[in-house]
């Protein structure tokens, strides 16, 4: 099988599974806005999500060995497309009409960029200096867009999809250097770009699960946008990759960027309807619409309504 074919393949199921586990984090975050760090280590939910993001990562690192950059990360905006259909499952409605023009769109665009971007595979990777560079510069402008006082919404949005996409490159010269027989396995090489790897995956985790207090379209649509663009910048600037068809193929792809963006955008800004009863039944939705904590906690009080003659007790 052509190899950009397997790599396809690998993103379409990694996108799947990232989306999962942004429907799982948004529900956690709308659940518990103001939650820190700790109690989401303490919470099953939430190493449900972050299981699930490390399958897809790993599906995903997989899909880079076979597949140039800039072919694997523009598949990853089909991330939004799936968490769309499934974040209206378990809220209990169905998907609205834009959402579908939305979904159109943006898998046109993807189509239109995947034809010019589908290049041979990967065969370069980041010196240390070019990683060390890339992940200095990246970590301070991710510290300006997530600095103390800044809104959760799109702004930490963006500096989690700059950190995905940073990680993404930096994955790929790990993948690449460590199957390269030239040298050591272990080399400084892939050691510290792997250690660059682990702290930009889990900063993207955290900063999405700040995102998403302010609910799951436009912070999920800035973060697909966002990875791909971190992502084709170095691998077009840094690792020789190019796209294909010369001024028209160039053309094309900002023509597919273009339908991609409009698709994301109307994604973004479809207004989803009150949130309907979970299907218990469900094992994914059984999981999602756990509270923060153990699943075998007190069940918190329910206020009653009121009710002339009849006397509620007072919540502890």
């Amino acid at each position: 099988m052509n190899a950009v074919l397997v790599a396809v393949a690998l993103s379409l199921v990694s996108a799947v599974a990232y989306a999962a586990a942004a429907v799982a984090q948004e529900r956690l975050a709308s659940r518990s806005p103001g939650a820190g760090t700790l109690r989401l280590l303490g919470s099953g939910a939430w190493w449900w999500s972050v299981g699930l993001n490390a399958s897809a990562a790993l599906l995903h690192v997989v899909a880079l060995r076979y597949g140039p950059l800039t072919v694997v990360q523009p598949l990853g905006a089909l991330t939004l497309v799936a968490a769309v259909p499934m974040g209206a499952r378990m809220a209990g409605r169905r998907v609205s009409t834009v959402e579908w023009k939305g979904t159109a769109l943006t898998l046109l665009g993807l189509g239109a960029i995947l034809v010019t971007a589908s290049g041979p595979a990967p065969d370069d990777a980041l010196s240390v200096p070019e990683a060390l560079a890339v992940a200095g510069a990246t970590a301070a402008f991710i510290g300006v867009l997530s600095r103390p006082g800044a809104r959760p919404g799109l702004r930490h949005a963006t500096a989690s999809g700059l950190a995905s996409g940073v990680a993404s490159a930096l994955t790929q010269t790990v993948t690449v250097a460590a199957t390269d027989r030239t040298g050591p396995v272990l080399s400084v090489q892939v050691v510290g770009v792997a250690l660059l790897v682990a702290a930009f995956a889990a900063g993207g985790l955290l900063l999405s699960q700040t995102a998403y207090r302010g609910g799951l379209g436009g912070p999920l649509a800035m973060v697909t946008l966002a990875n791909p663009l971190a992502a084709a910048v170095i691998g077009l600037s840094l690792l020789g990759e190019r796209l294909q068809g010369g001024p028209a193929g160039v053309l094309l792809a900002l023509a597919g960027a273009g339908l991609a963006s409009w698709g994301v955008v109307l994604l973004s800004r479809a207004a989803p309807a009150a949130a309907g009863p979970v299907d218990d039944g469900h094992p994914v939705a059984a999981v999602l619409a756990l509270e923060p904590g153990s699943a075998t906690a007190e069940p918190a009080l329910v206020p009653r309504p009121h009710d002339p003659g009849h006397l509620t007790p007072a919540t502890r």
